[in-house]
């Protein structure tokens, strides 16, 4: 039903620039979930309550042609029912992968559900991507709230946490913050699946990448961290000039096979409170760029090794592998089991916070 309800304008919050329309977009266990588009010159994302999702976005390509650049479903029912790809999605409270599903913090151990092989994924089997969220409207957008309860998915503490969506002229700017009641842990991400050429339009496997960073963090063969950041240098991870996603997509390569491809975490040259470009892609047929900018150390790059072609997406197009990249900015994955990765730890009185901001562009050929 998203796109035939009335959509109505909302008076406040809304930005000079920026239209902000709410919609109802179904019901899942009898609770209302809405869709919120925000729109500006060159941009318009939709975002639900349900997971926080984005929908859709929408961007020009080098002709002025509008088109949707994420990979997702059309109704509310199909998120609901197989978003295990978590098309879209917030994810929370801990992004990435915790290794046999359990931490220790202050002495004590904490153990998560299991819901990939022995480890623990993107929060667990009810993660934040499963959640309705809270919304209001804000300047230029919308803001969404949910209160995780202490011992959910078995983390500790009483978390609550905010997620600002916003556009401004090409861009949607996501901004993340977070409170706790007790010493927890917690790392926060967007999972979009992005195809420049537009979402279902075949493989990215032309769009060419460059990423801000001279190591990665090695994985087993369980896609958990070694503790190693290797060099990228001379190996089929450099991306500090820009390279063609399938270049060497299926090398001779240890972490190549362990990630089936890409589906590992670089980390940026430069962080801190400011805004750093993270990466850059660009599709040659469509001509439209896509930078990632971040306050986080680092960043996810997977490379839809997972799909299959099973899941039918928005306009029944089927998501074969690698018909869509993430670009996920985070902290490191099993932070909270490797000392020497920055912190993910959160102690009441502080807070957590984070800022990514996707720009969207076109170049010539």
């Amino acid at each position: 039903m998203a796109d035939t309800c009335v959509q109505s304008t909302l008076a406040s919050g809304v930005g000079r620039n920026v239209n902000l329309r709410k919609a109802a977009f179904g019901l899942t266990d009898g609770t209302p979930v809405d869709i919120y588009t925000l729109s500006d010159a060159r941009i318009e994302a939709r975002i639900m309550t349900y997971g926080g999702i984005v929908v859709s976005l929408r961007t020009p390509d080098r002709a002025g042609k509008m088109d949707d650049v994420v990979l997702g479903y059309d109704s509310l029912d199909q998120y609901v029912a197989n978003n295990s790809p978590y098309f879209g999605a917030i994810i929370g409270r801990y992004g990435n992968r915790i290794a046999h599903g359990q931490f220790t913090l202050g002495g004590k151990i904490y153990s998560l559900p299991k819901n990939d092989g022995d480890n623990t994924l993107h929060g667990g089997t009810r993660g934040f991507d499963k959640v309705i969220w809270k919304a209001r409207p804000v300047q230029d957008g919308v803001e969404l709230t949910h209160i995780s309860p202490d011992g959910d998915q078995g983390f500790p503490g009483t978390l609550t946490t905010v997620v600002g969506y916003t556009v401004a002229g090409s861009a949607l700017r996501i901004e993340y913050s977070a409170t706790t009641d007790k010493h927890t842990v917690v790392n926060l991400t967007n999972h979009s699946y992005f195809n420049l050429a537009g979402q279902g339009s075949g493989d990215i496997l032309e769009h060419q990448l460059q990423i801000n960073g001279l190591r990665f963090a090695s994985i087993d063969s369980a896609m958990i961290p070694t503790g190693e950041l290797r060099p990228v240098a001379q190996t089929p991870f450099d991306f500090r000039t820009p390279h063609a996603i399938g270049e060497r997509i299926n090398a001779d390569n240890e972490q190549i096979r362990n990630g089936r491809g890409y589906d590992h975490d670089w980390v940026l040259d430069s962080v801190g409170d400011n805004l750093v470009e993270a990466a850059q892609a660009y599709d040659p047929d469509s001509g439209r760029v896509l930078k990632v900018l971040t306050t986080e150390p680092s960043i996810q790059f997977y490379t839809g090794n997972f799909l299959d072609g099973s899941i039918r997406g928005k306009q029944e197009r089927a998501y074969r592998m690698r018909y869509g990249f993430c670009l996920e900015t985070q902290h490191f994955p099993d932070s909270p089991n490797r000392p020497a990765f920055p912190s993910t730890e959160l102690k009441p009185g502080q807070q957590y916070h984070s800022v990514t901001v996707f720009e969207f562009g076109t170049a010539s050929r």
